[in-house]
């Protein structure tokens, strides 16, 4: 498949997504002169809509820019990205489950809905690294100027992430509160990681237009 019609395909699943999350809003029911307050109660709405819109956001970005670095996308590749597009998919469903359970505050409900999250986050973090590990044992499917030593660098930013939700899971059976905070941490990670990702690739196109440079010097002085 083309490079191009891939990305495309990708990005359309991650805006679908996110216009999806914000469909979570909906006008509250409330009594004449109150509004205000109704809107206030919708504050776990908000707040796990915040959280769930940075992690699609990030590992869009993510994506995006990883992907770049392929020339091309073979059969296998384009099953596992549906595979993990599918897990990104369902992060909607967990985010309604806590933003719910934080409206009721039931602790058991919570802790239910916190897990859920978790374990979605740790398949879609699984997933990147089956993309990791496949690009790098098939190299003719990424750019010739990506060599092993880029690989080396982000390859076990996925592993990282899978063991924080594991972690999260663990944590969250004897406390909601800390099992939260880790999951948060999670995602803040996944934009941690976007920044090395995009440092190392803006050094490798900086090599890529050096190397270009001087071989046209090159060609000149013959």
């Amino acid at each position: 498949m083309n490079i191009s019609r891939f990305q495309a395909f990708s990005d359309g699943i991650f805006a679908i997504l996110i216009t999806i999350l914000v469909l979570q809003f909906q006008i509250p029911d409330y009594q004449v002169g109150h509004l205000g307050q109704a809107l206030l109660n919708q504050w776990p709405i908000l707040l796990s809509y915040t959280f769930s819109y940075f992690y699609v956001g990030t590992l869009w970005l993510f994506h995006h820019d990883f992907f770049g670095l392929f020339k091309k996308i073979d059969r296998n590749m384009n099953v596992i990205n549906l595979i993990l597009l599918f897990s990104v998919t369902l992060i909607d469903y967990p985010m309604s489950l806590v933003a719910d359970t934080l409206t009721t505050m039931n602790r058991v409900d919570l802790k239910v809905a916190l897990i859920v999250y978790d374990v979605v986050a740790l398949i879609a973090s699984a997933m990147f690294f089956v993309i990791y590990w496949y690009l790098h044992q098939h190299p003719e499917l990424r750019n010739k100027k990506v060599n092993v030593d880029f690989y080396d660098h982000i390859q076990y930013d996925p592993v990282r992430s899978v063991a924080i939700y594991f972690a999260a899971i663990v944590i969250t059976l004897f406390s909601n509160l800390f099992g939260a905070i880790l999951l948060g941490c999670g995602i803040i990670f996944h934009f941690y990681a976007y920044v090395r990702l995009n440092a190392k690739i803006k050094k490798y196109h900086e090599k890529a237009l050096i190397d270009n440079a001087a071989a046209n010097v090159s060609r000149k002085q013959r």
